[in-house]
This record gives C-alpha cells, structure tokens and sequence, in this order.
C-alpha cells in the first residue's frame, strides 16, 4: 500500500460499534474497513468530479438542452417505462 500514516478522528460510538460488528463478520480489522470507506469515498469523489467537468466542458461547447427539451424527454422516458 505504500507509505502509509496513522491518522485519528472522532466517531460516534454507535457507528464504532457497527464498524467493529462488520469487521468481526467478515473477518476484517476496523483498519482495514476503514481504509477500503477511504478508498470507495475518494473513487467516488474522484467519479463526481469528472462528472462535474465533463458537463463544464459540455456548456463550454455549446452542447446544452433548454428546459423544455430536458422536460420533453423526461416524459417520453417516463411513458416508456410506465408503458411495459
């Protein structure tokens, strides 16, 4: 994993509870949980950003829809859901 640092932080003691129950299921420290949380957060934040990116880029292009166009193919998307 590289180099690695001991951080701490505050939890509620439920959620430690809930976290050292999870670790003991699946046969698991807390630290290793707590580093895969870490893990999954940052992908998903990493994942969000590029989303947010892409869309400024997609403005920055000039590809946008007007409201009414996004509304229209909610509702046909909507309909065609509704309709199987």
């Amino acid at each position: 994993m590289g180099n690695q640092r001991t951080i701490s932080f505050r939890l509620d003691e439920d959620k430690i509870e809930a976290l050292d129950g999870l670790a003991e299921s699946v046969d698991r420290d807390r630290s290793h949980l707590l580093n895969e949380a870490v893990n999954n957060y940052l992908e998903l934040q990493a994942y969000h950003v590029s989303l947010i990116e892409e869309g400024l880029k997609a403005v920055k292009e000039g590809r946008i829809l007007e409201i009414a166009e996004v509304r229209a193919r909610i509702t046909k998307l909507s309909r065609a859901r509704h309709a199987k």
